[in-house]
């Protein structure tokens, strides 16, 4: 399996760093590898290194403006250099069998937030979480619930979006994965 890592390309706090490190490690040692942004900055960094230093595939997936900046990570097991956003999106969730949002800032929760809802269409039939690293993402937990109560997100798809505190759970979360089902469906043809 291979696990679509979203998460900042800002350090954040030290333990932001080593959650995602530990993340990544358990990752690479329970047999699985990882899809990221393809930084070697911030925490995509972070995670790239961990899961690398342990023998993992680490596949980077990055923008051309971005890896003409020089951030790209030159030593993962790959690296893809795609056009744009969208198109690393895309490749990302095409590689990727599970999806996680670790900390991160406006990217980390746009990626995120793309990649669920297209599981609410039936773009994908793939889980996806956050790691909730010592209650980040609580508040936007609590947002969404606040949503779901307000009737713009059915209960059934909020409950579908993983909360983790590490990568066993994550990997528990995995195989135990039920997609919700498809948000519109087509018309019934009538009889």
């Amino acid at each position: 399996m291979r696990v679509a890592v979203y998460t900042g390309s800002s350090a954040g706090p030290p333990e932001h760093a080593l959650a995602a490190a530990g993340f990544a490690e358990k990752l690479v040692l329970a047999g699985h590898g990882i899809v990221y942004g393809g930084a070697s900055v911030g925490l995509m960094g972070v995670a790239a290194d961990a899961a690398l230093s342990v023998g993992g595939e680490v596949i980077g997936v990055i923008p051309e403006h971005m890896s003409d900046r020089e951030i790209a990570h030159s030593g993962l097991t790959r690296l893809e250099v795609v056009v744009d956003m969208h198109e690393r999106k895309a490749r990302m969730a095409e590689l990727a069998d599970a999806f996680i949002a670790l900390p991160g800032g406006a990217g980390t929760l746009e990626e995120l937030f793309e990649v669920w809802t297209w599981g609410q269409l039936g773009l994908h039939a793939k889980p996806v979480a956050l790691l909730n690293v010592g209650g980040f993402y609580t508040p936007l937990l609590a947002q969404l619930t606040a949503m779901a109560d307000a009737g713009y997100i059915n209960e059934v798809y909020r409950a579908a979006l993983g909360v983790v505190a590490d990568a066993d759970e994550f990997l528990r979360f995995v195989a135990a994965y039920n997609p919700p089902p498809l948000k519109w469906r087509p018309a019934q043809a009538e009889a």
